[in-house]
């Protein structure tokens, strides 16, 4: 019997009723926590706050608020209605929630967190222009529970469900964690194989020579901006025309918005051919880098370098300007820390073995090949981690909202 007919069997005929959450839980609000307590109480103890990152943890005290199995949520801000199953000894601020199942005889707490990571978000309200889930609105979400007379049977039928959404989710955090520990490697690496001396070369001691990235560059492009709102520049448009949000360390396939060729005759925006190096210039992104793998288009908040292949690898110039990316960075003037080509074109570039072109291409190569592989398998959307994370993800979705549909009697909708 194949997986899906497992899971369609699974459900096949299974009588629901459909309760209120907040029939089922007691809900409960966190406390406040300054930074300053959260500094002058450090312990052991985690304290939970809105954010998704790190499991949502801010810090740890020496008190704990709650010990035990429960749900928690975000109560207000961007990240309102986000779900976090909780076990332990912890404390939350009074940005977040919390859910303490009334009768465990009845639901299962991983299999109503599961339930609600499809649910929650659907009740979240804007207060005052900030989105907001508050009790009141979370008591009204209401909770399938199976076989309702048979609470053996409709536990056992929850921890099935909860079995195998865990699966997924282990599988997923396995390669998370594989992918945290692959860019450590690529961190490492890097830093040995990028890491030159300076000071050696100028005294004369060193296999590579400090040049500009003006000195190995055959040409710099600058872009332009077509006239927004004028439909004869974008509608219809086939030109790929880059922006310093889409810049991002990595190799640049498409992008977002494409233009005509009138934009083209009416702008300072230009054809840039394959395989420059593109660094951000302007405002919050400047310095941030990418290798455009297709002819496109820019902004004018780009400047772009294409390289002399007979003097360097384009993608070891791209690989030393990604590393250097908060020095080029510090370069920045006025207040919004803007670049500009003649601060880009004198940056410092190590060239290994420069008076012997072809050693120094097979050098340069060897470090790219390396960095190259890691980088793929750390940063790709079409191969490598985050790409097999993506998958597993959807994966994930499909199987849980799969597990999770189960049917409203007519009478249940019309509650």
């Amino acid at each position: 019997m194949s997986h899906l007919n497992y899971l369609e069997k699974l459900l096949e005929g299974v009588g629901t009723e459909w309760q209120a959450l907040g029939d089922l839980v007691t809900l409960r609000r966190g406390r406040v926590m300054s930074k300053g307590f959260l500094s002058e109480n450090t312990g052991i103890f985690p304290v939970y706050s809105s954010q998704t990152a790190n499991d949502g943890m801010i810090g740890s005290i020496d008190t704990y608020d709650f010990d035990g199995e429960y749900i928690s949520w975000t109560t207000d801000g961007a990240n309102a209605g986000t779900i976090f199953y909780r076990k332990g000894k912890f404390s939350i601020t009074n940005v977040c929630g919390l859910m303490k199942i009334i009768d465990e005889n009845l639901l299962n707490y991983k299999y109503l967190y599961y339930w609600l990571t499809t649910e929650a978000k659907k009740y979240v309200y804007s207060g005052m222009g900030n989105p907001k889930l508050m009790s009141h609105q979370v008591e009204k979400i209401a909770v399938p529970i199976p076989c309702p007379d048979n609470p053996e049977k409709s536990l056992a039928i929850q921890a099935e469900i909860v079995r195998i959404l865990d699966a997924f989710t282990a599988m997923t955090a396995e390669l998370t964690a594989e992918l945290n520990l692959r860019k450590k490697q690529y961190n490492y690496y890097r830093d040995q194989l990028l890491s030159f001396d300076l000071s050696a070369d100028q005294a004369g001691e060193g296999e590579v020579e400090w040049k500009t990235l003006g000195d190995v560059t055959k040409k710099w492009y600058s872009g332009g901006t077509p006239k927004a709102g004028n439909p004869e520049f974008y509608e219809y448009g086939d030109i790929p025309w880059l922006r310093t949000q889409e810049v991002k360390f990595a190799d640049i396939f498409d992008t977002d918005v494409k233009v005509t060729p009138a934009a083209l005759q009416n702008s300072s925006a230009k054809w840039i051919p394959e395989n420059c190096v593109i660094i951000a210039i302007s405002g919050a992104t400047a310095g941030r880098s990418g290798v455009n793998k297709i002819p496109l288009t820019t902004n004018q908040h780009c400047g772009c370098l294409e390289i002399d292949d007979k003097k360097a690898l384009y993608r070891y110039v791209f690989h030393w300007v990604s590393f250097n990316y908060e020095n080029i960075k510090a370069l920045g003037q006025g207040a919004r820390g803007d670049l500009n080509s003649t601060i880009i074109k004198n940056f410092k570039l190590p060239v290994p073995y420069a008076n012997d072109p072809a050693k120094s291409l097979a050098e340069q190569a060897r470090i790219v090949a390396i960095l190259d592989k890691f980088d793929t398998l750390t940063t790709s959307l079409q191969e490598g981690l985050p790409r097999e994370i993506e998958l597993r993800q959807k994966q994930y979705e499909y199987y849980r909202d799969l597990l999770l549909s189960f049917p409203k009697s007519h009478s249940d909708e019309a509650a």
